[in-house]
């Protein structure tokens, strides 16, 4: 299996699915050679706790200077000294892939896995040295990241058509996603599966404590809204600053958090000051671990209005804490979760209009609460790993 990241070190939701799959997959007895592009000591906590213990999984990884990337616009761009980006991308995923092919010719195995366009070239070098099938999983396309055909990177896009093109299946994480893979990319209906991803004990959010000063802001009569996710246009940050400015005309007793990093993070903050809302808008900067949960938990409803969302494991995390959700129409994740307020993302006048609904009716925050603490609790990533293993065997044989 050909990954990108893997928590901790991860910038979304790409590792958060690959440590939830391959926990799941582990427990239904495969054993998963785990590829990585970067190295990193694999005797540390966080990897015997997630591979050591069972002894299932295996680590192997390439020493690259790559880390998980905002957009593969800003990607390429880089030039920074820190040595976070390969100078240039598409050498180091090249290499990446030279090296995936050296590493099917050591080991053993039955299948090729690789997850999103920056392993895809691994699993196609694999394949040619090995002969073994390869499923080739999308978690996102350049369309989602692009939001929409206008600017696309046709580079990236060649890479992915090539690992759909030789994949014996694609797995999509929705049907919005299978359709712009059919649509846009030419594959074959018949050779896409959909396999949702899910939530768990090991990968949803559990309370730590903390953030002093939103839990103030609450229990001074405010009520908090919070985005959360890379601020790029695919997320859609422009459109919850001008959903909350339509708010705030009717209730200034709201306070809009945005959490999260990303290329539009200063036109968002231009936008804010634009609109005159900035001082109800709290930018936090990117969070993890306790703060990111605890976040979450303050917040009394959290807004999704992606553009285009392949998935979007965020509302779940969001749900398993009790915390209600309004999440874009175009969204994969909103074709399995109905305990939770939609929207377009375009819609701004809608999206004002549910939030305020939200922060006005308590009757309508414990509903939705309830019900989507429970709703997330059966989206699992044991149903995905069951579908899969049985596409796995399929592929297989």
């Amino acid at each position: 299996m050909f990954g990108w990241e893997f928590p901790p070190f991860n910038s979304g939701g790409l590792g958060v699915a690959c440590l939830g799959l391959t926990r799941a997959l582990s427990a239904r007895g495969l054993e998963i050679t785990f590829v990585m592009p970067k190295k990193f000591d694999i005797k540390s906590p966080w990897i015997r706790l997630v591979f050591a213990d069972d002894g299932s999984i295996k680590v192997r990884a390439v020493n690259s200077m790559l880390s998980p990337y905002l957009t593969s616009a800003s990607y390429l761009r880089s030039r920074q000294s820190s040595g976070m980006y390969g100078n240039d991308l598409l050498s180091e995923v090249l290499r990446y892939a030279r090296l995936g092919g050296e590493i099917a010719k050591e080991e053993q195995f039955d299948l090729i896995y690789a997850h999103d366009w920056l392993s895809f070239g691994a699993g196609i070098e694999a394949k040619r040295v090995s002969g073994k099938p390869f499923i080739a999983h999308v978690h996102a396309t350049e369309y989602d990241r692009c939001g929409g055909p206008m600017g696309i990177n046709r580079e990236v896009y060649e890479i992915e058509k090539a690992g759909m093109e030789m994949a014996d299946i694609v797995i999509a994480v929705s049907e919005l996603t299978k359709s712009i893979i059919v649509n846009n990319y030419g594959i074959p209906a018949s050779k896409v599966r959909v396999v949702y991803n899910g939530i768990d004990e090991i990968t949803a959010p559990e309370h730590a404590g903390g953030l002093p000063r939103l839990r103030a802001l609450k229990a001074s009569g405010y009520s908090l809204v919070l985005f959360l996710g890379r601020i790029t246009l695919q997320k859609g940050p422009d459109y919850f600053i001008r959903a909350a400015r339509r708010v705030l005309d009717k209730n200034p007793k709201v306070i809009f958090v945005i959490s999260g990093s990303g290329d539009m993070e200063k036109q968002t903050m231009e936008l804010a000051a634009h609109l005159g809302i900035a001082d109800r808008i709290l930018f936090t900067g990117f969070l993890q671990g306790a703060e990111r949960t605890e976040v979450y938990a303050a917040a009394d409803l959290f807004v999704m209005p992606s553009v285009s969302e392949p998935f979007g494991i965020t509302p779940l995390e969001a749900m398993r804490l009790g915390t209600p959700v309004l999440i874009s129409k175009q969204s994969g994740v909103s074709e399995i979760v109905h305990h939770a307020l939609k929207a377009d993302f375009w819609d701004v006048e809608e999206m004002a209009n549910k939030i305020l609904a939200l922060v006005v009716h308590p009757s309508l925050k414990k509903t939705l609460s309830d019900n989507g603490v429970e709703e997330a609790k059966q989206i699992t990533w044991s149903q995905a790993a069951q579908k899969l293993d049985g596409i796995m065997k399929e592929v297989a044989q």
